[in-house]
């Protein structure tokens, strides 16, 4: 039985890791693209939204008598804060958080340091809610910011790591030298309705004339990795040359790509935005001691923003860093805010008219604006594909990876690999 079981297992390592044909001259291009001008719609098979491209691109408004009779409590919710604040014995901390959660459906990543906590969180919305309402009741995080959207296939993250963590972002060197619990050392936050205003200002600055009268300039700093700009940025902001956070070094390298080289650090209102925030404001107090004065951060982030002013000045979907991996605009509104005049809808059909991804490897529009990665191991990219280019690469993202030695299987859809180790821990088998 050991020997047919041994056998079994070096025949699925055969198939998985297979001798590929090697790259021809172009890598990313090397077999036939796809039709010009033809859109990719690449569903996810299972997902609860089915194949309905619409249903995703903006989720159906259930009648006010039909949502009452539906569950809340049960409704699956992702929810997101963050606080900087002196936590004596953050150790602590955790084991009294571990202690309420005991019993509750929650999954995700909760970090607490001598700095503060950082919590992207999933589950039922009883439980999701009761956490977030007993951190609250903390008074040195009373005022904290949470964020709460929809999780409509249920968990959004796999398992709950709450622990002690030295750094509440993926930075290099890690946060804890960093003058975080200074608010004079972050950015200045901006309301949304503020954050809108000055884009809307910003066309005028742009404007020479304006520039010379009033002596300054504005540039929009977006704070996160290449992907997710792909994925949606306002419009205006250059697509970051970074796929790490930690490897960020706008105002830094001194490299002609770098946004701030050459930036007037006087003169300049750096308007910096990131998904949630908090990214912004770790990374402003760098800036901040590097000289630069005039920093300004989007309150809450793109999330927040997208739920109080809608999609005014942003462009494509949201990237966010759980299994939903992209949300549509529609996804964090609240209609009490939002214009309710038919410009409304007009303003979101001229936005889905002037923004659509574009595939990685042959460039082409994808409708599906979603990510996989990379099924070669040993490069593990997360990129944006269409249906044809998804086949013809096995799921790789160029030829050269598609010749790797180490492949794991094209999955179908989008749906997630398994962590590396278990394709790597297979060869000993």
């Amino acid at each position: 039985m050991a020997s047919a079981v041994h056998q079994n297992c070096h025949r699925l390592l055969g198939l998985l890791l297979r001798p590929l044909p090697a790259p021809g001259p172009h890598p990313r291009l090397s077999f036939s693209p796809r039709p010009a001008g033809v859109r990719s719609f690449f569903p996810a098979p299972g997902c609860r939204l089915g194949t309905d491209a619409v249903a995703l691109a903006e989720p159906e408004l259930v009648p006010p008598e039909e949502e009452e009779e539906e569950d809340e409590d049960a409704r699956f919710v992702v929810v997101t804060f963050y606080k900087f604040v002196p936590l004596e014995d953050p150790r602590a901390e955790v084991a009294s958080h571990l202690h309420f959660l005991q019993g509750r459906d929650i999954h995700g990543r909760i970090y607490l340091n001598e700095q503060g906590i950082n919590a992207q969180y999933s589950g039922p919305r009883k439980d999701a809610a009761a956490y977030a309402d007993w951190v609250k009741k903390d008074h040195r995080f009373h005022d904290m910011l949470v964020q709460t959207s929809p999780a409509l296939a249920g968990h959004a993250f796999p398992r709950l790591k709450l622990r002690y963590k030295p750094s509440l972002v993926q930075l290099e060197g890690g946060s804890l030298h960093l003058p975080l619990l200074d608010p004079s050392m972050r950015a200045m936050p901006l309301t949304p309705s503020k954050w809108k205003e000055r884009l809307e200002a910003r066309a005028s600055l742009d404007d020479v004339s304006s520039s010379e009268m009033s002596g300054r300039k504005l540039l929009l700093l977006d704070v996160r990795n290449d992907y997710e700009w792909d994925v949606g940025h306002f419009e205006g902001s250059q697509r970051p040359n970074v796929d790490c956070f930690r490897s960020t070094s706008f105002g830094l390298s001194g490299e002609v790509s770098d946004p701030l080289n050459g930036v007037d650090k006087e003169k300049t209102d750096i308007l910096m935005y990131c998904t949630g925030g908090i990214r912004c404001d770790v990374y402003s107090t760098i800036l901040r001691k590097k000289g630069f004065q005039n920093l300004y951060t989007l309150e809450g982030g793109v999330s927040n923003y997208l739920k109080a002013e809608g999609p005014a000045g942003w462009v494509g979907n949201l990237f966010v860093f759980d299994g939903r991996l992209s949300l549509p605009p529609a996804t964090f509104r609240r209609p009490a805010c939002w214009p309710s005049s038919s410009s409304s809808s007009s303003e979101e059909e001229e936005q889905k008219q002037r923004w659509v991804g574009r595939c990685y490897a042959c460039g082409s529009e994808v409708v599906e604006l979603r990510h996989r990665n990379c099924a070669n191991i040993d490069c593990n990219r997360l990129y944006m594909s269409c249906g044809w280019c998804a086949e013809a690469l096995a799921g790789c993202c160029c030829s050269d990876c598609k010749a790797a030695p180490r492949l794991r299987p094209l999955l179908p859809g989008y749906q997630r690999y398994l962590k590396w180790h278990v394709y790597r821990d297979g060869l000993d088998c």
